[in-house]
Parts: structure tokens; C-alpha cells; sequence
């Protein structure tokens, strides 16, 4: 449906937040721990999308793991979808590598998806889909 948010990895999320308020010139609107990720995020709105921070909370988190290897930066493209199970199973049967089964619960009240950056030209792709309760 759109490009729903990308992802960066940030080493001191405190800071990374006050970096992003200047630069976008917008306040954080929400703040998140994920615990099953072991992360926290902080996130910005720009326009019809979102920049979303990632901080590890633990050593051994992906979030901690990737900055260790690659350093700050990028770390995944997530696009909006509006039925994910439908979309995984687009996916799959067009021969794109999924990091998982079952979508889970994410942050910003969404479900949540990756594709293996392996089947996306090195990049890690989100699919996310707002959860409606």
C-alpha cells in the first residue's frame, strides 16, 4: 500500500531522538519497548510515513547484533499491507524467502513480517498490517 516506515539502527536511542527532532524538525510522537525483540523505538512522522529508531535493550538482541556487524544505519524497509497472511503467502509462492511463518506483534500496534534481505537485493523488508481490535 505504501512505504509504512524505515527502520534505523541506532547505538543511543536518546540521542538518535534528539538528532531526528532536529533534523526532521518534528517531536518523537511514541516511544515503545518490544520486549520479545529485545529493543525500544522511538518514532517520527514525515508525511505519509514514519522513521522508526531501533535501540537494543540486551547485548543479544538483533538490534545490538546488527550494529555490532554493520554499525548504525539502516536496517529495514517495512511496507504497509493490509492483510499480511495474504501478502506472506503472495510472497512465498512467488519464491521470496520469509524469516518467519506466522506474523507477530510488533511495535505501533502492527503485525509484523520480514523477508530475507537475501530475496530483496540485501535488504530487509517489513510487512506490517495494523491490527484492528
Amino acid at each position: 500500500m505504501k512505504i509504512e516506515h524505515l527502520g534505523i539502527a541506532v547505538s543511543d536511542l536518546e540521542s538518535a531522538i534528539k538528532t531526528y527532532e532536529t533534523l526532521l524538525g518534528t517531536p518523537c510522537y511514541k516511544r515503545e519497548e518490544v520486549a520479545s525483540e529485545k529493543v525500544n523505538t522511538a518514532f517520527f512522522q514525515t508525511g505519509d510515513s514514519k522513521v522508526e529508531l531501533l535501540g537494543a535493550t540486551s547485548p543479544d538482541s538483533v538490534i545490538a547484533t546488527y550494529i555490532q556487524k554493520r554499525g548504525e544505519g539502516l536496517h529495514h524497509v517495512a511496507f504497509e499491507v493490509e492483510d499480511i497472511r495474504a501478502e506472506m503467502n503472495r510472497l512465498k509462492n512467488e519464491g521470496f524467502r520469509l524469516l518467519m511463518d506466522e506474523p507477530k506483534r510488533g511495535a505501533d500496534n502492527k503485525l509484523i513480517a520480514f523477508v530475507h534481505p537475501k530475496s530483496c537485493n540485501g535488504v530487509l523488508l517489513e510487512l506490517c498490517q495494523t491490527i484492528r481490535e
